[in-house]
């Protein structure tokens, strides 16, 4: 849908709504295209603790062996 700037003004709200329900909306200034207005994407959901079966647990969140901590960094154990 084109829309020239002094409309988009007077009914930005109608617009709005249109664009939030999928509808691309293209502003136009002396009959050019000048800019768009569409949907944002949706916002990602928050990671949760506990999604993924056996880290739930509070003893994952524990320092690990020093051995462990050797081994990852390359260190003789």
């Amino acid at each position: 849908m084109l829309v020239n700037v002094h409309d988009a003004k007077t009914q930005f709200s109608k617009l709005l709504e249109q664009a939030h329900a999928g509808q691309e909306i293209i502003l136009a200034k002396a009959g050019k295209p000048y800019a768009r207005m569409m949907p944002l994407a949706p916002a990602a959901s928050k990671r949760q603790r506990g999604r993924l079966k056996g880290i739930n647990d509070d003893a994952f969140f524990d320092p690990l062996p020093e051995e462990e901590i050797a081994a990852w960094e390359g260190r003789a154990g």
